[in-house]
């Protein structure tokens, strides 16, 4: 069962993790077992502290959404050794009709090569011209002839190897066989087999013989192989005992991995033209075949985004992935979806006030612990519900939520907003809550920050600003932005990148240097962005 990620924003916050694990937690209980939390960032301190409180891991990591060779259906024909037969080879491509060439593997599951039809009948071909076998293990020999080893010379009959050569009765003595490098194939002919274990041949492969006590008891250093088959059967067969590694294309093998972009594997299957690409796993071992078949209709990821739905804040990759749910408490923005989907968006101050009330509208209590971890999100993301965003609901939610855990919402309040900033660098601190948005033409980053201890921030300053500067930079942003949101003042220090007077139009204040305090600003979503949209029209 492929699964549903359900994810919040990039760089995410307390609110935007607890919300994805929460809303999996919903929808595993209600008996959709595919759904599954997933980060796309690392968890900040203050999220890390609200885990490890209430008993949970974080989610899995999830770095993008492109659609890659392991979400396709593609081939899983039989990987073969390169010690096997070329017989037992053109079996499986036999067996395999809609298969053209299959893998071939070292022992370690590694690629070898790739054998093809093509590989086996030009090998075949070249045996007109040359009849000589290079050595092969006895036990091949023996596998294609279901043969028998009447005579096992030591050491000399594990590997058998010579010029092939029928032996028919002939009247000039330069038409027989005479090297001792040589595989005689004979019936029940007395004076060919005397003949062949005087000169000591290699090998002598005897067809439909009638065995003589003679034959039993020789002693020899030529080894015996009796089969059942004719001597026409038995003469193709025996150059069907050489190992694929011989014969199959070792060099110029273009392959794949699980990990590789579909998009990306598309243009070099039509720039190679190959008719099957061995895939390979994080440990370069074989795990299938890609035909081009493979890649006409490759199934998309499937997404639930939670507390965003803003391209720039999601995950790599989005628009590859089927988008299935939005629940979001933020504006809307710039997603499409290719068919009508499920959205849940509500003004209120926390993703987690709208997932607790989807928990009380299907009639399921979540866990102490879970709830436990959600009001503690819902404290987070309206700043002790002191956020203008904050409404009565948030409130209500997470006084519920903090009765089924028995635990005191001021007390978490004071665990999450105490915990220290120092020792971090600024890019850490930056991204700790980090969101690029694109308003009118400007393209800009917004961190916030939320502490007790504003001041003791602000003494970085030229720190933050320097880490700013490079990100304007890099990314050509108009404006970045940092607020350091103080619980206690009220309001937030902000710290830019960017046209002093167009700062203070939107927020009415006098801005230079690159800080201003704006009194009872507490949030991004809910009056920092909208004062700068009003303003860029």
């Amino acid at each position: 069962m492929e699964p549903i990620y359900v994810t919040g924003h990039r760089n995410p916050d307390t609110d935007s993790i607890v919300a994805a694990m929460a809303y999996a937690a919903l929808r595993n209980a209600l008996g959709d077992r595919e759904y599954q939390a997933a980060s796309l960032g690392y968890v900040s301190d203050e999220t890390k502290r609200v885990l490890d409180r209430f008993g949970f891991q974080p989610p899995k990591l999830l770095h993008n959404m492109y659609t890659q060779l392991k979400d396709i259906d593609y081939g899983t024909p039989p990987v073969l050794s390169s010690g096997v037969t070329v017989e037992r080879a053109w079996q499986v491509l036999q067996a395999q009709k809609e298969v053209s060439s299959v893998a071939v593997a070292n022992e370690d599951g590694t690629l070898y090569g790739i054998l093809s039809r093509e590989d086996v009948a030009s090998y075949n071909m070249s045996l007109v011209d040359n009849a000589y076998l290079a050595p092969v293990p006895v036990f091949n020999l023996l596998s294609v002839l279901e043969g028998k080893l009447l005579s096992d010379s030591g050491a000399g009959a594990d590997m058998i190897s010579g010029e092939v050569t029928i032996a028919l009765p002939q009247s000039r003595e330069n038409l027989l066989f005479g090297k001792q490098d040589s595989i005689v194939v004979c019936g029940n002919q007395p004076d060919m087999i005397r003949r062949a274990l005087e000169i000591g041949v290699n090998c002598i492969i005897l067809c439909q013989p009638e065995i003589t006590e003679e034959l039993r008891s020789v002693e020899t250093n030529t080894s015996i192989i009796i089969t059942p088959y004719d001597a026409y059967r038995t003469l193709r067969l025996i150059f069907q005992s050489t190992p694929v590694s011989r014969i199959c294309r070792t060099h110029d093998v273009t392959c794949f991995h699980l990990e590789d972009r579909v998009d990306d594997v598309r243009e070099q299957v039509l720039k190679h033209r190959e008719h099957n690409y061995p895939i390979l796993d994080e440990k370069e071992r074989v795990v299938g075949v890609l035909a081009r078949r493979h890649l006409l209709r490759p199934r998309r990821k499937r997404v639930v985004l939670v507390d965003h739905n803003e391209a720039s804040q999601s995950v790599p990759g989005l628009e590859e992935a089927e988008i299935l749910e939005i629940i979001d408490h933020h504006r809307l923005a710039d997603i499409q979806t290719t068919n009508p989907i499920y959205v849940r968006n509500e003004p209120v101050g926390s993703t987690n006030t709208i997932i607790a009330g989807m928990f009380q509208e299907r009639g399921l209590m979540p866990s102490e612990k879970m709830a436990g971890m959600m009001a503690a999100a819902i404290v987070s993301d309206t700043v002790m519900f002191k956020s203008p965003t904050c409404t009565a609901r948030d409130r209500q939610m997470a006084e519920r939520m903090a009765r089924i855990a028995n635990v005191s919402l001021d007390e978490l309040g004071h665990d999450i907003f105490s915990a220290t900033l120092t020792g971090k660098d600024a890019s850490d601190l930056l991204n700790m809550d980090y969101k690029e948005f694109h308003i009118a033409g400007y393209d800009l980053a917004v961190a916030q920050i939320t502490c007790v201890d504003s001041p003791g921030m602000l003494r970085r300053k030229e720190e933050f600003l320097a880490e700013m500067r490079r990100i304007a930079k890099e990314k050509g942003h108009a404006f970045v932005l940092l607020m350091l949101t103080d619980v206690l003042l009220e309001g937030t220090q902000l710290l830019y990148v960017g046209d002093d007077e167009i700062v203070s139009q939107a927020f009415s204040v006098t801005a230079k240097d690159g800080a201003v305090f704006l009194p009872h600003v507490m949030s991004r979503k809910k009056q920092v962005i909208p004062s700068l949209s009003a303003l860029w029209g």
